[in-house]
């Protein structure tokens, strides 16, 4: 069977259903996808091979027509845009080379329609398990804006497939944005704790923890005390990739209990001497971190030898009343 006897196929198959919406609007997603399927029989039968009315329930696409496949998309709103299957395509039905995309829209006037697949792709949303959204009539695929052919990038390893996800996030990102999830580089998976935690009530020894990546993580801390986003990435970095929440981030690095828990009366830049009491802990995260992470927070990896050094530059570039180069690390970076 060629693609345009089956796309004929797909428009006859779509009229009769929109013509039952209309009649009656279709209620549950089930009942649509069963009924894509019993016309599909009804319609196709000189040219379709059998159809499989108990297939697996997350296999991809919903409907195995040997060398072809419909992916079943249904909602009550006015709308031809939803959620779809994740990248990894773990289910995906390798026998099947071209799918197509059989979308009930309910709301407003009830009504189906039909498009390729790949050119129905047209964003990829990157919740905890990073899905496509579909839409019928989208103006430009995802797969043109990451510059990859869809077939070539579905049999990509799931490595390669986040690069090209990960480049297509960050170029969305708006002013203070960031990715609340990285893949790792030496292939572990960065899995964001399901609970969310206040940083107040945290062990001691986490919080120092924590407070050391993001000094490493986020060098412009060292900015004066009028600047008013120099802990913007410190409170994004703890929520995205820790599941905490900060809503005092001064009080991080500020506060006279992680300044001068000594209450010493000494004085000083009380940032400078929050970062001093840190010191062991930020150098040990300089060579644990993964580099992915420097890269979205500095622009670039560093290796965990040099990231010290680099993040002094950093650093005083930075500062106004005082050099961090010539008061942090000496001796040990």
């Amino acid at each position: 069977m060629k693609s345009e006897e089956f796309e004929e196929l797909l428009a006859a198959i779509c009229n009769q259903l929109t013509d039952e919406a209309r009649d009656t609007p279709f209620i549950k997603a089930n009942e649509f996808e069963e009924r894509v399927r019993k016309v599909a029989e009804q319609l196709g039968s000189k040219i379709l091979p059998d159809i499989d009315f108990t297939p697996h329930p997350q296999a991809f696409p919903d409907i195995d027509l040997g060398d072809f496949g419909i992916e079943v998309k249904f909602t009550k709103n006015d709308s031809w845009r939803s959620v779809a299957n994740s990248v990894q395509e773990t289910n995906r039905i390798e026998s099947v080379k071209h799918v197509y995309l059989v979308f009930g829209k309910m709301g407003g006037e009830p009504e189906v329609r039909w498009g390729k697949y790949e050119q129905c792709v047209m964003h990829v949303r990157t919740s905890h398990v990073p899905r496509f959204e579909v839409e019928i009539g989208a103006k430009e695929s995802l797969f043109d804006r990451m510059g990859i052919q869809y077939d070539e990038f579905r049999i990509s390893d799931i490595h390669k497939k986040m690069e090209y996800v990960r480049l297509y996030a960050r170029g969305r990102l708006k002013k203070g944005e960031r990715l609340w999830w990285l893949e790792d580089s030496d292939g572990q998976d960065h899995t964001l704790p399901i609970q969310a935690r206040l940083y107040t009530k945290l062990e001691a020894a986490e919080k120092k923890k924590l407070r050391a990546e993001a000094v490493l993580l986020c060098p412009q801390i060292v900015k004066t005390g009028r600047s008013r986003d120099k802990y913007d990435d410190v409170v994004l970095y703890l929520l995205t990739y820790h599941g905490v929440l900060c809503h005092q981030a001064r009080d991080l690095f500020s506060a006279g209990s992680v300044a001068n828990p000594k209450n010493d009366n000494k004085g000083g830049i009380y940032i400078q001497r929050a970062i001093e009491l840190l010191e062991d802990d930020i150098l040990v995260a300089a060579q644990q971190m993964d580099g992915a992470l420097f890269k979205e927070y500095w622009g670039k990896d560093v290796e965990p030898r040099n990231r010290i050094k680099e993040w002094l530059q950093i650093a005083d570039s930075h500062a106004r009343d005082w050099t961090p180069s010539e008061v942090l690390f000496l001796g040990k970076s």
